[in-house]
């Protein structure tokens, strides 16, 4: 995003304010040291000494972050937008400002604030400038602050910067139980008379219909194509596309002349914890191209969205104050799936990668507590898997101590 030059936005020593001088800073940090499975992420300590922030910096100590799908392809080494390993991922998250530099008027220590950067959320207390600082209202907790600005961003400016989404019109939300396919759901429920077709596994149908999905598609064990054209025999107006792939072409093909589809993500490449080289091969070889004939002769229109290459801040920061004004008014709010420490890392990531979250997964910096167990919405009867050789692994792999001191 824009302003982040650096691989991580880590506290740093240089700079003319004295405003966060203080004794030497240890705070822990998800330090991702290599790209591969759930192991290649370590909790590290860091210490850095003599700390000053730059002018229009600030100082905020991180209390929630998010973790999105970037992440996982991160890991993998398929995330183009990060910067090579070592680097601290996680470009969202909230906490409490400790600490402002010069030239920061609209801050002030104390300030609860959500956090919008490229990368290097994951850590206790994290540098960043002040205009990649959003006030929380009061009512909004920290995990619902670290969930809004990745997904609701995303799917405020596809519905309505974009899709040009308006009354009486119908779309097509794939992953409708994720983070963006909540977030997408509720922004329609702000527009009137707005048909949403929703997939997603059968055990996750109800929370979604009660979520404003009006027709809830098990993609499992159905053709979500055919389960629309039997509903919408003419298809839809707009269909959100996280997969890629074949699904893009098939996305197409629903759409009703004047629609619009919109590709944000490539879901169908990550099938486990490592790289799956058959996976990405089939899912590009399986690409959608098209030309410009194509589209007049069809009246269709695709669009293409990607945060993380959008470095228009001033947009950002509008969006982001339309997200928090429709918070304040109830309109809508984040669904948390479940609260992972940052011990935890390995089995928030498990979770996303199988599938199993119905909203958001957060990661917490406070350290874990003995006997403390991840706070979830799982469904009935389903646990957070935790196998025997996960928990030994921990034991064994101690929190590594690393000394980032400068003179």
């Amino acid at each position: 995003l824009s302003g982040v030059e650096t691989q991580e936005r880590a506290p740093k020593e240089s700079g003319s304010s004295p405003a966060a001088e203080e004794k030497p800073l240890s705070y822990r940090s998800l330090v991702l040291t290599g790209y591969g499975g759930y192991d290649k992420i370590k909790l590290q300590v860091k210490t850095h000494n003599k700390l000053q922030l730059k002018a229009g910096e600030v100082l905020v100590r991180v209390k929630a972050c998010g973790l999105n799908f970037a992440e996982l392809l991160g890991r993998q080494g398929l995330y183009e937008r990060l910067p090579p390993p070592p680097v601290t991922m996680g470009m969202e998250g909230s906490g409490v400002i400790e600490a402002v530099g010069d030239n920061v008027e609209d801050r002030k220590v104390g300030d609860r604030v959500i956090v919008l950067i490229r990368c290097g959320m994951w850590q206790e207390v994290v540098v960043v400038s002040a205009d990649q600082t959003f006030l929380m209202p009061e009512q909004m907790s920290f995990e619902e602050g670290a969930a809004i600005p990745v997904n609701y961003i995303s799917a405020y400016m596809m519905l309505f910067d974009m899709a040009n989404v308006r009354p009486g019109k119908s779309i097509l939300i794939h992953m409708a139980a994720g983070g963006v396919g909540i977030a997408a759901t509720q922004l329609c429920q702000t527009v009137q008379d707005v048909t949403v077709f929703g997939t997603a596994s059968a055990s996750k149908h109800e929370t979604i219909a009660q979520g404003g999905v009006t027709h809830p598609i098990d993609y499992r064990t159905k053709d979500y194509v055919e389960e629309v054209r039997k509903i919408s025999p003419n298809g839809v107006d707009i269909v959100l596309d996280p997969l890629s792939g074949s699904d893009t072409q098939k996305g197409f093909n629903l759409l009703k002349p004047m629609g619009t589809l919109i590709v944000f993500g490539a879901a169908n490449v990550v099938t486990g914890q490592r790289r799956n080289l058959l996976a990405m091969a089939k899912t590009w070889y399986n690409q959608f191209t098209l030309n410009t004939l194509k589209l007049m002769q069809t009246n269709k229109a695709v669009g293409g969205f990607h945060l993380g290459h959008l470095t228009d801040q001033q947009l950002i920061t509008k969006t982001m104050e339309k997200l928090m004004e429709l918070y304040k008014q109830g309109k809508i709010k984040p669904c948390i799936d479940s609260c992972y420490h940052f011990e935890e890392v390995a089995d928030a990531m498990r979770r996303m990668h199988e599938r199993k979250n119905i909203g958001k997964v957060i990661l917490l910096p406070e350290p874990k507590k003995k006997e403390e167990e991840p706070k979830s919405n799982a469904e009935p009867g389903e646990k957070v898997e935790k196998t025997e050789s996960a928990a030994n692994k921990k034991k064994e792999e101690a929190t590594e101590e690393v000394k980032a001191e400068k003179d």
